[in-house]
């Protein structure tokens, strides 16, 4: 006779899911009405099959951090019977030509942002998307602006831009320590997820934070620049002074899943305090006179980098309003 029980979704390997349970973990299948129905293409060609199959991936009803209600067996076996509804997520544009909202993991308190100050150098745009994201499902951001012990030159002051925004900023070095105490402080007792471009140090913070994690670490690329990957799926892990951090693969590109331009304005926390109060009541404050969000910026109470990744987000977004409309 089967039982039934809940828990949460720690890994994903081929198609199966480990769920951690009140009883341990259990390795569970989709029951088949979670499954997405999929037609393939009526082609021969191979790279549209190999396309289908990617966009069915990531569309995926099932991600980790995941609360379900599970069916357990008496081989020691389940089936996720269904997802309860979630209360925060992160997600993307699925990359690829057509509109897939690729959720990448879900019910975190707060995620944990990391940016090298070199080896990779900070991207401050990308890192604007993901802190846009974060903002849309319910994630509170911290920012961690790592590899401190590299820090040789003059660089953008990504402390002091980021915490005029009102986010937290952390710094740290895995190798020299700095930060990590507090970073264990932040993820104590608490769902925190853990993202940022690939080479950034998320796997030797993790690695500082709990030791014996047993994670893999990489050297950024000499030829490229760029990060490889380390972590290459996701997974939740245990910590042992409580709480829960789910690692996820390094991102090398995140598009905004359906965001109006419209609703950009309000999701840069430093703009929110002149929405209101600009000369036109459509004011996207991107050129026109009058504009609060612009007289803050001239002012110096909004940080210049800050609003020209807004300005180029907003672009982009009613570029892509314009052809999809």
């Amino acid at each position: 006779m089967n039982t039934t029980d809940q828990g949460i979704v720690i890994r994903e390997y081929r198609g199966a899911f480990e769920v951690e349970t009140p009883d341990g973990a259990l390795l569970c299948t989709l029951r088949s009405k979670l499954h997405k129905v999929f037609v393939y293409p009526e082609s021969e060609n191979r790279r549209q099959v190999v396309e289908s199959v990617r966009r069915l991936t990531a569309a995926a009803p099932v991600v980790i951090g995941d609360h379900v209600r599970i069916a357990r067996f008496p081989d020691g076996t389940g089936t996720i019977e269904e997802v309860m509804p979630r209360l925060s997520k992160l997600s993307r544009f699925a990359p690829g030509d057509r509109p897939v909202e690729q959720v990448i993991l879900a019910n975190a308190d707060q995620i944990v942002l990391v940016v090298a100050v070199r080896n990779p150098d900070p991207h401050l745009r990308f890192l604007d998307r993901l802190l846009i994201a974060a903002e849309r499902g319910g994630l509170i951001p911290v920012i961690c602006v790592n590899k401190t012990d590299l820090l040789k030159s003059a660089l953008p002051d990504i402390t002091a831009i980021y915490e005029r925004t009102g986010y937290r900023v952390l710094r740290t070095s895995a190798h020299t320590g700095e930060g990590v105490e507090t970073l264990k402080e932040i993820l104590k007792d608490r769902i925190s997820a853990i993202a940022g471009a690939s080479g950034v140090g998320k796997t030797s913070l993790l690695n500082a934070v709990q030791e014996g994690l047993g994670l893999r670490v990489r050297e950024v690329s000499h030829a490229t620049g760029r990060g490889r990957h380390t972590t290459t799926y996701l997974a939740a892990h245990r910590l042992d002074q409580g709480g829960m951090v789910i690692d996820t693969p390094g991102l090398r590109e995140f598009g905004l899943w359906e965001l109006p331009a419209e609703e950009l304005p309000a999701l840069f926390p430093e703009m929110r305090p002149y929405l209101d109060g600009c000369r036109f009541h459509n004011c996207t404050h991107a050129h026109e006179p009058g504009c609060l969000v612009r007289q803050a910026v001239s002012d110096g109470l909004m940080a210049q980098d800050r609003y020209d990744s807004f300005v180029a987000l907003w672009k982009e977004l009613k570029v892509k309003q314009k052809f999809e409309g």
